[in-house]
């Protein structure tokens, strides 16, 4: 069974994060998902998700597509993608967190996954930061 791995924070779902779901699939069987702790959080965006790590676990864990979500490790950001044994790594078309280290870091594995990077739903509209600005203007 081929194992393709995103990881991200996954604030706000909606259709770009379902998009990007349907693009791993495309890519194998099982999708597996290192969700970004509350703390990488506040420290990768300077600011702290809108929803608390608990719930957007639950909220990817309710989607169809979403075989495992696994906390990521406030140490090492590798080590769980490596212990996974993924195929393929899926990145987002705007991921940045991590990137630069994790090429360099999956050629010591024992097993070199291929990296992909997703194609844009709607480029600048789909975009939990524009979700969260809205909701909290709402409130």
């Amino acid at each position: 069974m081929s194992l393709v791995l995103l990881f991200g924070s996954f604030d706000i779902l909606h259709d770009g994060h379902r998009d990007l779901f349907r693009q791993a699939k495309e890519l194998g069987k099982s999708l597996h998902i290192i969700l970004a702790r509350d703390e990488t959080i506040q420290v990768v965006k300077k600011r702290a998700p809108y929803y608390g790590a608990e719930v957007r676990k639950h909220h990817l864990e309710m989607e169809p597509l979403v075989d495992m979500v696994h906390m990521g490790s406030l140490g090492d950001k590798y080590a769980l993608a490596q212990r996974l044994e993924p195929d393929v790594i899926l990145l987002g078309y705007d991921q940045e967190a991590f990137i630069p280290g994790l090429f360099e870091e999956i050629t010591t594995w024992s097993k070199v996954p291929r990296i992909e990077r997703a194609l844009p739903y709607k480029e600048g509209f789909c975009k939990s930061s524009l979700l969260r600005a809205a909701m909290e203007t709402e409130e």
